[in-house]
């Protein structure tokens, strides 16, 4: 009886639903856990500003503390030096606690609030080591939580400065998608992407690129952001009996819209445009479904003159968006490790 009902379809959804439950619990916990240690830490960090405010007190004063908590709380490593230093500088950087207020992008009336305790303790050291500006500090809260990343795929993102590169490609957006999709559009895609991973020179072969994106796929999905799932590489679809092959092929879940996208290995030419405009067509006839929304197409080349990309995209009616790409960086870091190493020697 029991297998019999272990194969019902309505016992799986209810199962299902079951599990949901409890994982949306065990996240509720988690969280307000997470807020309350932020809680405790960031008034602890605040009373020591204002007692060494108040008082005059040196940074002794933390040592003292320190020592008297470890007697208090042998068990607990948590209030260390370091620890209660970080607790301060936490309290210092945020004195909104517990939210940061920035400016909306573009607008210097307008603030955005980001809650702190998306992110755990630990993000929250690294990111007040790593980055100083408050409105990016802001930028990587939300998009650790949005993205559930690790710490190490948190720094991973602040080292290669995504801050800067969001949602910073050359596009049509504006003039080729509704107004609902075209700012989230915006959004997705970057300038210049950081392919460092591949462990390739800038003279690597586009063929040579794409194995190495579709072998590192993990890696190459990271860098595009949330909401990629891969189709295909050298994707083939059918025009007027003449098969074609799309270098890459995705779908973005939260735009709900098949992504073109196509590696040059060189510098941009506008034919490139072209071609993409054609394939994106392909695409909208040959795959999308009424319940899509329409395809859009993403340019990556070695290198670009914004002018050329502004001057061949007027006047299109296909979504696109070109950026450029980054190869050579980690590369370079590590021969200048190889030859320290060897002077070294």
């Amino acid at each position: 009886m029991s297998s019999e009902i272990t194969q019902h379809h309505e016992y799986k959804s209810w199962a299902e639903f079951i599990s949901n439950k409890i994982k949306l619990a065990q996240t509720k916990v988690a969280f307000k856990v997470n807020a309350e240690m932020l809680t405790l830490y960031w008034e602890i960090g605040n009373s020591i500003l204002e007692k060494q405010n108040q008082n005059g007190w040196g940074s002794k004063v933390i040592d003292l503390l320190a020592s008297d908590l470890a007697k208090i709380f042998p068990e607990n490593s948590g209030f260390s030096v370091r620890n209660l230093k970080y607790m301060r500088t936490f309290a210092e950087a945020y004195p909104q606690f517990p939210i940061v207020q920035v400016p909306l992008a573009q607008s210097k009336n307008e603030f955005v609030q980001v809650a702190l305790a998306q992110i755990t303790w630990y993000h929250h050291i690294s990111l007040l080591a790593k980055v100083k500006d408050t409105t990016e500090r802001a930028f990587y809260i939300a998009e650790t939580a949005k993205n559930e990343w690790s710490r190490d795929v948190m720094l991973l993102q602040i080292q290669s400065k995504l801050y800067e590169r969001d949602g910073k490609a050359l596009n049509n957006f504006e003039n080729t998608l509704p107004d609902y999709q075209s700012d989230l559009a915006k959004s997705i895609f970057k300038d210049p992407y950081n392919f460092d991973f591949l462990m390739l020179s800038r003279k690597a072969k586009e063929v040579e690129i794409e194995n190495l994106l579709t072998q590192k796929i993990t890696d190459f999905l990271l860098e595009l952001g949330k909401g990629f799932a891969f189709v295909g590489r050298q994707y083939k679809v059918e025009v007027d009996d003449t098969d074609y092959k799309i270098d890459l092929l995705f779908y973005h879940t939260v735009l709900h819209a098949y992504v073109v996208i196509e590696l040059k290995a060189g510098e941009f030419l506008p034919e490139y445009v072209s071609k993409l405009n054609f394939y994106i067509s392909a695409i909208d006839d040959k795959l999308k479904t009424p319940t899509d929304e329409p395809t859009i197409g993403l340019l990556l080349c070695a290198s670009k003159s914004n002018v050329k990309v502004e001057y061949t995209m007027r006047g299109l009616t296909k979504p696109l968006g070109v950026a450029s790409y980054e190869l050579e960086q980690l590369v370079k870091e590590n021969i200048d490790k190889l030859n320290d190493n060897n002077e070294e020697e």
